[in-house]
């Protein structure tokens, strides 16, 4: 990167860093306990161009490295986490596409998904194919020039507003394949229902949801890489993950960044036996604590984008910086709310979002024991 392009990516950082502060900070918690979607957030987001962030400019994207995409999700996540989740799965279907997509289906899909007209979801897991994806059972059979879909998809983000869906299916031949599936004119179209919303602990203003596919056809041009592409959908996923997995890491960094400079003002404020509880021992230490873990979790994040960004592998750098930061989030956001004491108990303050929102970390994108037998793997490979 530039001198010029480091500057046009703190430019826009700090312009999203700026809007956070402004529109989404003091709105973030009255929107999360209404579970209702950011619709004028959304838009502002479409607007700083951030749904094709990380696609190229041929495409209408801004074409960002990795590393300043995960900056922007800490600011978003900083404000409020479920942002950045209305993000990620578009990103990972987008970045599936620019990647492995045919030149067609690039030029279809790419710019529309760039300036948000069309947001994707992105459907891997099943009610019982969640860590373990190789035990998908939805199923993709060739009829003529059509793939005829049956089988029910589970934890879909954005499923009910997304206008498409990165499907994965086992096709005859006991391989997954990758399915761009159209939803347009909508769900429940041709064998395709929303059977389901999945209320959930945090992680609100953006629909989960329970998707059931029904002889639902989609054509072979949809078929992601066209006839290539059969049979290697597992592989384009988790190579997308791996972006994925950034991301997640970098939304653990900005929950925990909020958390720890909540905690850090409640207790210069608050005061007991004469003096602000910073002052006592156990508070300072436990807040030196926290700030340790958050430098950590930012720095692994980083050098996890830099390496995606010089073309590395980063099965092993990704799960590291996945495991360590959102393991630290939760940690920092159980701190953050002891600091509050009662008052983080209650709504009156954000850190019990931070503290709702933080075991979404953990779980998504692999739980932390499935990046733990990642980087067991990796290491085993590394050092043979």
């Amino acid at each position: 990167m530039t001198a010029t392009d480091t500057e046009l990516a703190d430019e826009l950082v700090g312009a999203i860093r700026s809007w956070v502060d402004r529109e989404v900070v003091p709105n973030a918690s009255d929107l999360e306990h209404a579970d209702e979607f950011p619709q004028a957030m959304f838009a502002q987001m479409c607007e700083f161009g951030l749904f094709g962030a990380t696609i190229p400019e041929a495409y209408g994207g801004l074409g960002l490295d990795a590393t300043t995409y995960a900056r922007i999700i800490e600011e978003l996540s900083r404000g409020w986490m479920s942002l950045a989740g209305i993000l990620n799965t578009h990103k990972i279907a987008a970045t599936m596409i620019a990647r492995y997509g045919t030149n067609e289906q690039r030029g279809r899909f790419l710019p529309r998904m760039c300036d948000g007209s069309v947001r994707s979801a992105f459907s891997l897991s099943e009610p019982d194919a969640g860590s373990d994806t190789r035990s998908i059972r939805c199923r993709a059979v060739p009829d003529g020039e059509e793939w005829v879909i049956n089988g029910t998809k589970m934890w879909v983000t954005n499923g009910m507003r997304a206008q498409m869906v990165m499907l994965l299916a086992r096709t005859p031949d006991d391989r997954i394949t990758c399915f761009i599936v159209e939803k347009e004119p909508g769900p429940g179209a041709d064998g395709l229902t929303v059977s389901r919303t999945i209320p959930k602990l945090g992680y609100k203003g953006l629909e989960t949801v329970e998707m059931a596919y029904t002889d639902f056809r989609v054509p072979d041009a949809n078929v992601l890489g066209g006839a290539d592409g059969v049979g290697h959908g597992l592989a384009f996923a988790l190579s997308a993950l791996e972006l994925g997995r950034i991301n997640i890491a970098a939304r653990a960094v900005g929950v925990a960044q909020a958390a720890f400079e909540a905690a850090m003002r409640y207790a210069q404020e608050r005061e007991t036996f004469g003096r602000p509880i910073y002052d006592h021992q156990a508070i300072g230490f436990k807040l030196a604590e926290m700030a340790t873990k958050l430098h950590a979790a930012r720095l692994m994040t980083y050098d996890a984008a830099r390496r995606y960004d010089s073309g590395e592998r980063i099965d092993l750098e990704a799960g590291m910086a996945k495991l360590f930061a959102s393991e630290a989030a939760f940690e920092i956001a159980s701190d953050a709310l002891r600091i509050h004491g009662g008052n983080g108990y209650t709504e009156e303050y954000p850190v019990e979002r931070y503290f709702r929102d933080t075991p979404l970390m953990i779980i998504g994108e692999g739980t932390s024991e499935i990046q733990k037998m990642v980087i067991a793997r990796q290491l085993r490979d590394r050092y043979n």
